[in-house]
């Protein structure tokens, strides 16, 4: 059986430093994150991603995502593992929750998503919980 989870998340602090820039504007870069979740995950995150830019503004990232909160009823937390894209002023990601990294009542917590960026910060997830 699957339980398929969907809410908002909210950016609430972004701290990103290049460790590698060029002169026709490609970089890399390492960037801590903080967000909060409302929806079927109710919670927090710290999140780490490396970044690569494009000449055209544009990039792909990878990252660990550490979520603490509560998804029904049980709390705990669990890690997020992204591969993503940003894209004409969007970010999207599909991501697996990495085999047994839940903590708490989310112990043996598995499963996959996906987010899109929408404004402001925010952007809607959607998670399928395999149980």
């Amino acid at each position: 059986m699957t339980i398929e989870l969907k809410g908002v998340f909210q950016i609430t602090g972004w701290d990103e430093k290049a460790y590698s820039e060029n002169e026709d504007g490609t970089k890399q870069s390492h960037a801590k994150i903080t967000q909060t979740y409302s929806g079927a995950i109710e919670g927090s995150s710290e999140l780490q991603y490396l970044m690569s830019y494009q000449p055209d503004g544009s990039a792909v990232f990878v990252g660990f995502e550490v979520v603490s909160g509560s998804i029904s009823g049980k709390s705990g937390s669990f890690v997020i593992q992204h591969a993503g894209k940003f894209a004409l002023g969007v970010a999207s990601s599909n991501f697996i929750i990495v085999p047994q990294s839940g903590k708490g009542e989310l112990t043996d917590i598995t499963g996959n998503g996906s987010f899109t960026s929408v404004e402001h910060g925010k952007a809607n997830y959607n998670v399928i919980i395999d149980s």
